[in-house]
């Protein structure tokens, strides 16, 4: 298509007055147009049925811009750097490096400025890997739609097919079956027209749609009065005349003005709630606190040292170093590296169980779930309707319904839905066939929203006349039909037999089955169509019976719900669906539902009313996008952890929201994006699988955080009170930082490990107060250790002057580093041997640690070699601190863990 403005002969003719009207703004226009008539409709968008001109469509292109179809957007370099170095601690540490540098400590800035950039980088490569995975997700078709334009004012109108990008509004589009709808459009034309809009709305089946007023699309058929759409009744999805971008059309042909493209479709609103964003989780406040605390600690030591220090030594470069001697202390150093590679353990971990991580802080989000929010197409259920059984007025058995609508499938001509994909299986002898040598089609009603029903017209090759067979909602059927099949002949349908039939249908719609009434009609060659009753072939029908039709529960559903059982995880379902189908198949699910609540209800709650109602509630039913976001928000602000699975546009609001988003592979675009987490299997076994490895990995980044913030608060301790009677410094940034290193390759090998027994048996949260607690008891009795270590170096070794810190300073750097590294091989677990990824690295680092003051690496850190004597007394001390952590590690695994002592359970 030509963009460009002012072509040939363009001047000759008067400009446009304007680019056209604005792109429609939501809902309440989209509502505005679908009820207008057609000539204020077309007035309104300056358009006409006989399409824009080439020149208005390319002027109100460069007005409002591509009708872009892809709501996802790459993470930008920029953002991804922005968001690695807002990791915890990163600032700190390179605030640290700079006043390391400022005060004569050259080694010991550069040691903390790459520790810092490890950090960093690990955090940049989370990022960089998860962007490249959701490019990976996304699938990108090159297509065309149909338009009709005008060359020039007052000359034909043609249709061509044009990129999608190109449409604007006033456009007037032709669609047929499997074209996927290219903007918000509203219906002037329609036959036959059914649309998959299930990524919108969740729906399981197509949807009819059909212009404000139209006719039956079959002259054969019987009159219809014009349909009636209530505006403001229901989600804007459901009204029969428009059409939305994301959309597909399954059957029939259509054609349609465009009413808003690009970003202000309503798909394109629901994607953009996806891009918001997203709240606090859990995790992030738990580990916020904790940062808090430490850096508060920091806040108030290091001034408070440095003053002291200049006041009584009068010197600023020593008092300066030794208050980053004391900030350095408390921080932990490795947090970002620990953290990063636990979470890059989980991710593996997680990918070998079909789960790609787009988010990886989500892993621990994971660990925190109570409450799982599933939906039931596709994740409870299997996507497809199945045949179960055919039964006569009586509801006994009877295979006459079922091969009939077979019979009538095979000779359809209109594009399947998965109804009639379901009635086609249900031929198991292969009678339909044999019947299509016999048959042949004469003509056919296909079905459509108003009749509710549908017909084929057959003709015998070895019996005279015509055979109709007509299948369809019970509703409709039933009215016109006057005989019914008994015992295999037809017999009057009494006013007694039509509610048996009523009866018949309910018992099955109340079970869950989608139900579908089928009968026949025997009649001479009809005659081309007029318009009485007499030519009318859904009259005086002959009721063969019903067939019933389910959505197949997965047969993992039951076996996950049972699962979520175990670990505490409440599992409510979130679907568009009708309430009494979904009542079943959470029945065969197995989830005992104590509460329904459909859509209607719910925007009759306020929030506070309905936060109240959303706990106590298991199943909602015909929800909407926003809806569906109301119920997420409101169990959050009962203080749950939610995972929001869901793979539609009606879902990425709610998807946004939750603590964690779980898409699938075969979602939507925008939902993948939404979507923390991407399980490439449907499943909810999956989802169960992702939760326990959740938990394991925020059960490690947990002990490492206690352990290491406690041990710290422990250094800073002995560091004050050695201090103020020692005339050097116990301990110099180096050293500590060079203990802090060690100590975080010793937990790196955390990853690799076990978690305590019964930790994935219940959901877990960053306990802020038990982790300070924690700290508190083992932070002092730490330090009391290393003050021990202090004196006894200072009264039985003699080393007691400047000239001997550098093997003073060896001494309490050994002691340390052993001490720390050997009460995280004594905390990761109360029972069980530690892998051998762990006892391997801890032997290693032990090893590294003590040989370090005998290396020429000594002088870089500020030690020298300590006397053999040093050994009996690191056993005198080392040994009975080991015991004495022993002897408290139940209240860690009770108050921290929140792990009974005696539980007896063992985790893999």
């Amino acid at each position: 298509m030509d963009r460009t403005i002012g072509r040939d002969g363009a001047a000759a003719r008067p400009p446009p007055a304007s680019a056209g009207p604005p792109a429609t703004p939501g809902e309440p226009a989209l509502r505005h147009w679908a009820d207008a008539d057609a000539f204020a409709l077309f007035r309104g968008l300056e358009s006409s049925r006989r399409g824009l001109c080439e020149d208005t469509a390319a002027l109100r292109l460069h007005v409002h811009g591509d009708n872009a179809t892809d709501a996802v957007r790459r993470t930008g370099a920029a953002a991804r750097a922005r968001r690695a170095l807002a990791g915890p601690f990163s600032g700190l540490m390179t605030v640290l490096g700079v006043l390391l540098a400022v005060a004569g400590s050259p080694g010991s800035a550069t040691l903390v400025l790459v520790v810092a950039a490890l950090g960093v980088g690990l955090r940049l490569w989370h990022a960089v890997r998860s962007d490249r995975l959701s490019r990976e997700l996304r699938a990108h078709a090159a297509t065309t739609v149909t338009v009709r334009r005008r060359p020039a004012p007052g000359t034909t109108p043609r249709d061509s097919e044009v990129p999608p990008e190109d449409l604007v509004p006033g456009d007037v589009v032709l669609l047929g079956a499997g074209d996927p709808v290219p903007a918000d459009a509203r219906l002037l034309r329609a036959r036959d027209l059914l649309v998959d809009q299930s990524s919108l709305s969740g729906e399981l089946l197509p949807v009819a749609k059909a212009p404000p007023s139209s006719r039956a699309p079959s002259s054969r058929g019987p009159r219809r009065r014009p349909s009636r759409a209530g505006s403001d009744d229901g989600p804007v999805t459901a009204h029969p005349a428009l059409l939305f971008a994301g959309s597909t059309v399954v059957r029939g042909t259509a054609t349609a003005v465009v009413l808003a493209t690009g970003a202000h479709t309503h798909t394109a609103e629901l994607a953009g709630r996806g891009r918001r964003p997203r709240p606090e989780s859990e995790v992030d406040r738990g580990l916020r606190s904790v940062r808090r605390a430490l850096v508060r600690c920091m806040l108030l030591a290091a001034p408070l040292v440095l003053l002291v220090n200049v006041e009584v030594s009068g010197d600023v470069r020593q008092a300066l170093l030794f208050a980053v001697v004391v900030t350095v202390g408390l921080a932990p150093e490795l947090l970002p590296l620990i953290v990063g590679t636990t979470l890059l353990r989980g991710t593996t971990r997680l990918r070998e169980s079909g789960v790609l991580v787009t988010r990886p802080e989500a892993i621990h989000d994971l660990g925190s779930i109570d409450i799982a929010c599933l939906d039931k197409t596709g994740t409870l259920t299997e996507d497809r309707v199945v045949f179960t059984h055919s039964v006569d007025v009586d509801g006994r058995p009877d295979p006459a319904p079922a091969d009939a609508a077979a019979v009538a499938v095979r000779f359809q001509t209109t594009p399947r839905d998965g109804l009639d994909d379901a009635m086609a299986a249900a031929d198991r002898d292969g009678s339909a066939l044999l019947a299509h040598g016999l048959l042949t089609r004469v003509e056919e009603l296909p079905f459509d929203h108003a009749r509710r029903r549908c017909a084929v017209v057959l003709r015998d090759a070895h019996d005279p006349g015509e055979l109709v067979i007509v299948r369809g909602d019970p509703d409709t059927v039933l009215p016109r039909c006057t005989r019914v099949a008994r015992a295999g002949e037809p017999v009057e349908l009494t006013a007694s037999l039509r509610v048996a039939a009523a009866d018949a249908v309910a018992g099955h719609r109340a079970t869950g089955l989608r139900v579908v009434a089928v009968a026949t009609r025997r009649t001479p060659l009809l005659r081309p169509l007029g318009a009485g009753d007499d030519d009318d072939p859904e009259r005086d029908l002959l009721l063969l019976g019903f067939v019933g039709m389910v959505d197949p529960v997965r047969e993992s559903a039951a076996r996950a719900v049972e699962r979520f059982a175990e670990q505490g995880v409440a599992v409510k379902v979130l679907t568009g669906d009708d309430t009494a189908v979904a009542e079943q198949v959470c029945a065969r699910a197995g989830i005992a539902v104590t509460g329904v609540l459909d859509g209607a209800a719910l925007d009759a709650l306020g929030e506070v009313a309905l936060a109240r109602a959303a706990e106590r509630t298991t199943l909602f039913t015909r929800l909407g996008p926003l809806q569906k976001e109301r119920v997420v928000a409101a169990l959050q602000a009962r203080g749950h952890t939610v995972g929001f699975l869901g793979d539609g546009l009606n879902d990425v609001g709610a998807l946004r929201i939750a603590d964690v988003g779980i898409g699938v592979d075969g979602a939507v675009p925008a939902a993948r994006a939404a979507a923390d987490i991407v399980l490439t299997d449907r499943s909810p076994d999956v989802v169960v699988s992702a939760v326990e490895e959740g938990r394991r990995t925020l059960g490690r980044a947990t002990r490492y955080l206690t352990v290491t913030a406690a041990l710290n608060v422990g250094n800073t301790l002995s560091v004050l009170v050695a201090s103020a009677v020692l005339p050097f410094l116990p301990l110099l940034p180096a050293q500590l930082l060079l203990q802090g290193v060690l100590f975080g390759v010793a937990a790196l090998s955390l990853s690799f490990d076990r978690v305590e027994p019964g930790w994935t048996a219940r959901p877990r949260r960053w306990d802020t107060r038990g982790m300070l607690w924690f700290m508190a008891v083992l932070g002092p009795l730490a330090s009391a250790f290393d003050l021990v270590t202090f004196w006894a170096v200072w009264r039985f070794l003699g080393l007691d002057t400047p000239q001997e810190q550098a093997v003073f300073q060896a001494v309490g750097f050994s002691e340390g580093m052993l001490s720390q590294v050997l009460v995280l091989l004594l905390l990761r677990t109360r029972a069980g041997r530690a892998s051998r990824p762990v006892v391997a690295t801890v032997c290693a680092v032990v090893l590294a640690g003590l040989a370090v003051p005998y290396t020429p690496l000594a002088p870089l850190f500020g030690m020298a070699a300590p006397p053999p004597a040093v050994w009996p007394l690191l056993a005198a001390v080392v040994l009975p601190f080991l015991a004495c952590v022993a002897a408290i590690r139940p209240l860690y695994l009770r108050h921290v863990l929140g792990i009974d002592a005696a539980d007896p359970r063992r985790e893999r």
